[in-house]
């Protein structure tokens, strides 16, 4: 086995090797797409073998690091590269892999939330009325940012509106929102959009508005929109009232994503949704 540097002439057997599991692999999938091997706040390495098949993938977005392997990853080889970044801030990934990691990096905390996959629209209701349902634009983040200030169980952080807007302009993210008089009531939005897949995150109603399934209505037919482009849907919780609502719609548990930091960094957890710190 050998830990190269990757660059652009390996992108298609990274693809290749990514994509049996798109909703697992979102962030580096999304990260590669829109940033590629030659920027300065990117890497991606790759654990080779002799005939030159990728075994395991290792990406750094910033101080974030995310592995990826089929099974057991050279977690002691990419730790020296982890452990030599002195701006390094978080591991996250499938519980699985990151836990691989524990003998050779410290930790001194780790969040885990549940992640979720929707695969197929069989459960979703394609009758959907969507007369009242408008997708957001730039116009409409005041409104939307009002609304989540609302949310008590969001922690609206200080780049929060900025990856609201760059999502909208780039078009790696849509938010499926509904309005009554002058206020938005209740909106779902998607982030992280490659190719493959996207994650469903901020899903909300106004405190008064709640229980008469109107965030429920917006997520069936952003699901719908987004699976009908053939892309995998993932989403994380840790409020099992929350997961029987997807559940509902469709999606499956396929375990935990672990998120570890180490001693000598002090975060806020991670904002509105674990995605949000990353994209």
């Amino acid at each position: 086995m050998m830990i190269i540097k990757t660059d652009q002439t390996w992108h298609e057997k990274v693809m290749e090797y990514l994509s049996d599991e798109p909703a697992l692999n979102l962030f580096i999938l999304s990260d590669i797409e829109n940033f590629g091997y030659e920027t300065d706040f990117q890497d991606i390495w790759a654990d080779v073998d002799e005939e030159g098949n990728i075994q395991g993938i290792l990406l750094r977005y910033l101080g974030n690091y995310l592995p990826y392997a089929k099974g057991t990853i050279n977690a002691e080889a990419f730790s020296v590269i982890i452990n030599s970044d002195t701006d390094y801030e978080m591991l996250s990934g499938k519980k699985e892999i990151t836990e691989q990691f524990f003998p050779y990096v410290h930790f001194e905390r780790t969040k885990e939330t549940y992640f979720a996959e929707l695969k197929d629209d069989r459960l979703l209701n394609k009758q959907t009325n969507r007369e009242k349902i408008q997708i957001a634009e730039l116009g409409d983040v005041d409104k939307l940012m009002h609304l989540k200030s609302m949310i008590k169980e969001f922690q609206i952080g200080p780049t929060a509106r900025q990856s609201l807007e760059q999502s909208i302009t780039t078009k790696t993210g849509r938010t499926y929102f509904m309005i009554e008089g002058e206020n938005i009531v209740s909106c779902a939005s998607t982030t992280a959009e490659n190719s493959l897949s996207a994650m469903i995150v901020g899903v909300c109603s106004h405190p008064e508005k709640r229980n008469q399934g109107l965030a429920s209505i917006c997520m069936n037919a952003l699901c719908l929109d987004v699976l009908a482009e053939g892309k995998t849907l993932c989403l994380f919780y840790d409020n099992p009232k929350a997961g029987s609502i997807y559940k509902r719609l469709g999606f499956k548990d396929i375990g935990f994503w672990s998120m570890n930091y180490p001693s000598r960094i002090r975060k806020e957890e991670p904002v509105d949704n674990a995605v949000q710190n990353h994209s």
